[in-house]
């Protein structure tokens, strides 16, 4: 297993740091997810470049692109209701 840290846009709060633990968790070949939101990285060990790219494609569909990817309005939109469900499901 290889420890990564990639740092997103779009955390604000804790139940994003929710949603994020939670949807990337259930992702095949990853494990030990955090998120720190006052640098807003998220770490996760993983046993594959392809499930690197997995988690990258994942944390884009739910809001929270890398930084240096465009962020457009519908992926901001993405991470509010991506918010919302954290904080509903802590």
């Amino acid at each position: 297993m290889k420890k990564t840290t990639i740092q997103v846009q779009n955390l604000k709060c804790g139940g994003c740091a929710n949603t994020i633990v939670t949807q990337l968790s259930k992702l095949e070949n990853i494990s030990d997810v955090t998120v720190n939101n006052d640098t807003d990285q998220v770490s996760f060990n993983h046993s594959s470049d392809e499930a690197l790219e997995t988690v990258k494609a994942k944390l884009s569909v739910l809001g929270y692109p890398m930084v240096g990817e465009q962020n457009s309005l519908p992926k901001k939109a993405k991470s509010y209701v991506s918010c919302a469900v954290g904080r509903m499901t802590k």
